[in-house]
């Protein structure tokens, strides 16, 4: 998962969702604490992908080598 920083207002959508996920720093920045999630917490991070009303987080497939 990642923000793109230029969009993020800072709302917090994402942290009510799912607060083990995502961290607010002092200065408003989003921070994502777990990048990888799997079983209920992949759920809860396509719902605050979803519920994101800037748009600004995007779930990344992991790519094989």
């Amino acid at each position: 998962m990642v923000v793109d920083h230029n969009e993020c207002e800072a709302n917090a959508v994402c942290v009510g969702v799912a607060p083990e996920m995502f961290e607010l720093d002092d200065d408003e920045v989003l921070h994502i604490l777990i990048e990888d999630a799997d079983g209920e917490l992949a759920t809860r991070a396509r719902e605050a992908v979803d519920s994101c009303p800037k748009r600004a987080l995007l779930l990344e497939k992991k790519q094989s080598i």
